[in-house]
C-alpha cells in the first residue's frame, strides 16, 4: 500500500471533507473524481478508516501546543502553573500516601515546597545549581522537587534501587552540589560516601533509625520546619526552555544516563496523557509507580502539578493491595507498566475486583495477549497504552482504544507530527539508507527503529538530550527525512534480556557470577537469561555477530550451548530446558 506524497495532501483534505459530511465545491468534487480515477482508492479507504483517530490526535496536539504557547507568554514555569491549581483549590487533596495513609491537601504541598525552596536559597544554592534526590515515592519526593525548582534548582532524581559503582556515578556526573536521602537509603549512601568527596553536602529527610543519620548529614526535616513557608521573595527567572530535573536512564545497556527534563517537556508529557484520554477534574490518579522516572513522576504526579487531579501514590506496587486502594480511595484512573497488568490477573479472584469506579488504565507495556482478557475481567473499559521514552520527541499513544496498539502514525496527515519507522541493520542498529542518503521507511507491518523531526523552536518536536553532550550525540541521525535535518533515534533502554558469555572450559558459575550482580547491578539491569558459548562469533572486522543470538533466542530447541534461566522467586539461575522453556511461555514464571 503506498504512502500519500506531498501531492496527495489537498485529496487527503477532499477525502476528509467528503467522510466529515462537510460542504465542497463542483471542482473540488471534479478533482475528486479524477484522483479516483487514477486508482486513489486505496488513499481514501485509508482516510475513511483513521480519519476520526487522527483528527481526534490533531485535536489533542493543537490543544497541547495553545496551551504551551499560552504559558511561555505568559512566562509561567512548572512551579508557577502549581501555584495557581494550588490558589484555586487549597483545601483539595493533592498527594495521598497509601503507604502510611498521610494526606496532603494542594495548599500543604505548596507550604512544604515554598519551605524547600525558602532553605536551599538561604543555603546559598543558586539557579541551575543540582540537588539529587535519593529517597522512596511519598509526598515528601514531590515537594522536594517541586520546591528546588522554585528556586531554580535541578533536582537529579536518583533511582532508589541503585548502589555502589552505579550510584557513585550517576551522582557523580549530575554535578550535585547536595543530596537529599530518605532515612531507609542511609546504608546505600554510607556505601559510597568515601567516593563522594567531603564538598557533597548531605541532608537526611523521613523516618530516623539509629543507622540513618552519617556522621557528615544533617537532618533535613527540622530545617524545613523552621524555614519560611512564603513564595520566595524574588523567584528566578527560568522559562519553560529550563531545565526542571534530572532522570535517569535504566542503565541496562551500560551506566545510567541523566536524562534532561525541562520545564515544557513536564508539561508536554502530562498533558499529551491528560487530553489524549480524556482525564476529568474530578478524577483521582492511582499511581504505584517509582516516582524517579518520568511514567510515575510526569505522566502520574503531573496531572496533579498541572491539572489539579488527586493522586494516590503507593511506593511499591503491591498486587494484593491493588485494587483494596482503589476501592478506599476511589480511584478512576490507575496506572501500569510491564507485567502489573500479567501480575494483576495471577491474583485469585476477589469481590473487590470488581467494586472499583476505575474507567481508565494508562502505561505502558500491556501485552495483547491479555490485553482483553484484563479489561473483561477487572471492568476497566478505557486502555491507555502509549510508547515514549523520557528524553524522546517522538512518543505515540493508542487513543482509539485498539486492543494491541501503542499508538499510530498518521497515513493522512503525514507533516504534522514527522514521526516515522525507518528499516535499520540488524546487526548494528544503525539506520539503512537509500540512493540520495536518506533513511529508508518502514513499510506498514515491517519492524524498524522510531525517529522524530527535531525542531528545538517546538517544545513539541525538540531534544534536550543528556547530561553528557557525547550521549546526546549518539541519539541523533542527520539526514533522515530531508537532507541536513536532525532527528531523535528511539534506543533499546530497558529491562535486560539475555547475556552470551564465552565459556569454553564451562568454568563458569552462574550464580557465582549472580552473588557478584547483585552487588553492582539493579534488579532490572540483571539478565533474566544467559547463554554460555564456548566461543562468541565475530564478523571478519572483529564485530559481534549478534543475529544468529536474537533468532535463537532463549529456546533450547534451537541450540545446545547451555542456558539458564534467573528465577526471581528463588534468586538463583536454573538451568533452561524444555520443560522451563514451557512454563516460562506458558507464563508461569515472573520475568
Amino acid at each position: 500500500m503506498r504512502s500519500p506524497g506531498a501531492g496527495t495532501v489537498s485529496v487527503a483534505s477532499l477525502a476528509l471533507l467528503w467522510f466529515l459530511g462537510l460542504p465542497w465545491t463542483w471542482s473540488a468534487a471534479a478533482a475528486f473524481g479524477v484522483y479516483v480515477g487514477g486508482g486513489g482508492w486505496r488513499f481514501l479507504r485509508i482516510v475513511c478508516k483513521t480519519a476520526r483517530r487522527d483528527l481526534f490526535g490533531l485535536s489533542v496536539l493543537i490543544r497541547v501546543r495553545l496551551e504551551l504557547r499560552r504559558h511561555r507568554r505568559a512566562g509561567d514555569t512548572i512551579p508557577s502553573i502549581f501555584k495557581a491549581v494550588a490558589q484555586r483549590q487549597p483545601e483539595r487533596l493533592a498527594l495521598v500516601d497509601a503507604s502510611s495513609g498521610i494526606c496532603w491537601t494542594f495548599a500543604q504541598l505548596d507550604t512544604y515546597s515554598n519551605a524547600v525552596a525558602n532553605l536551599f536559597h538561604q543555603l546559598g544554592f543558586a539557579p541551575g545549581d543540582v540537588v539529587a534526590v535519593f529517597l522512596e515515592g511519598r509526598p515528601e519526593f514531590v515537594g522536594l522537587w517541586l520546591g528546588l525548582a522554585k528556586a531554580g534548582v535541578v533536582a537529579a532524581l536518583l533511582n532508589v534501587n541503585l548502589r555502589r559503582e552505579p550510584l557513585a556515578f550517576c551522582l557523580g556526573t549530575s554535578a550535585a552540589k547536595a543530596l537529599i536521602y530518605g532515612g531507609e537509603m542511609a546504608a546505600a549512601v554510607a556505601e559510597v560516601s568515601e567516593q563522594l568527596g567531603k564538598s557533597l553536602l548531605k541532608f537526611c529527610s523521613g523516618d530516623l533509625g539509629p543507622e540513618s543519620i552519617l556522621p557528615d548529614a544533617q537532618l533535613l526535616d527540622p530545617m524545613l520546619a523552621e524555614a519560611p513557608t512564603t513564595p520566595l521573595a524574588q523567584a528566578p527567572g527560568k522559562g519553560m526552555d529550563d531545565r526542571l530535573f534530572y532522570i535517569y536512564t535504566s542503565g541496562t545497556t551500560g551506566l545510567p544516563k541523566a536524562a534532561i527534563v525541562v520545564h515544557s517537556r513536564y508539561y508536554r508529557i502530562a498533558a499529551f496523557g491528560h487530553h489524549s484520554y480524556s482525564m476529568r477534574a474530578s478524577d483521582v490518579l492511582y499511581d504505584c509507580l517509582p516516582l524517579y522516572h518520568s511514567a510515575g513522576n510526569i505522566m502520574g504526579v503531573g496531572q496533579c502539578v498541572i491539572y489539579g487531579l488527586t493522586v494516590v501514590l503507593r511506593k511499591k506496587f503491591s498486587a494484593s493491595r491493588f485494587w483494596d486502594d482503589c476501592v478506599k480511595y476511589n480511584c478512576t484512573v490507575v496506572q501500569y507498566i510491564g507485567e502489573i497488568c500479567r501480575y494483576l490477573l495471577r491474583q485469585p479472584v476477589r469481590d473487590v475486583e470488581r467494586r472499583h469506579r476505575v474507567r481508565l488504565a494508562v502505561g505502558n507495556g500491556l501485552r495483547p495477549a491479555i490485553w482483553e482478557e484484563f479489561t473483561q475481567r477487572f471492568g476497566v473499559p478505557q486502555i491507555g497504552e502509549f510508547y515514549g521514552a523520557t528524553e524522546c520527541n517522538c512518543s505515540i499513544a493508542n487513543m482509539d482504544g485498539k486492543v494491541g496498539s501503542c499508538g499510530f502514525n498518521s497515513r493522512i496527515l503525514t507533516h504534522v507530527y514527522p514521526i516515522r519507522l525507518v528499516k535499520v541493520n540488524e546487526d548494528t542498529m544503525e539506520p539503512l539508507r537509500d540512493s540520495q542518503g536518506l533513511c529508508i521507511p518502514c513499510q506498514p507491518g515491517e519492524p524498524g527503529l522510531l525517529v522524530g523531526q527535531i525542531n528545538q523552536q517546538d517544545p513539541l518536536r525538540r531534544f534536550d538530550g543528556y547530561v553528557s553532550d557525547s550521549a546526546t550525540n549518539k541519539k541523533i541521525a542527520h539526514s533522515v527525512f530531508r537532507k541536513g535535518d536532525s532527528a531523535y533515534l528511539s534506543g533499546v533502554e530497558g529491562k535486560a534480556g539475555m547475556a552470551a558469555i564465552a565459556d569454553p572450559h564451562s568454568h563458569l558459575d552462574p550464580n557465582s557470577m549472580y552473588q557478584e550482580l547483585q552487588k553492582v547491578l539493579a534488579s532490572y539491569a540483571r539478565p533474566i537469561f544467559l547463554r554460555l558459548l564456548p566461543q562468541v562469533d565475530t564478523t571478519g572486522t572483529f564485530k559481534i555477530q549478534k543475529t544468529r543470538l536474537q533468532r535463537e533466542g532463549f529456546d533450547p530447541r534451537q541450540t545446545s550451548d547451555r542456558l539458564f534461566f534467573l528465577d526471581l522467586k528463588q534468586g538463583c539461575y536454573l538451568p533452561l530446558d524444555e520443560r522451563v522453556y514451557a512454563h516460562i511461555c506458558a507464563g508461569d514464571f515472573s520475568l
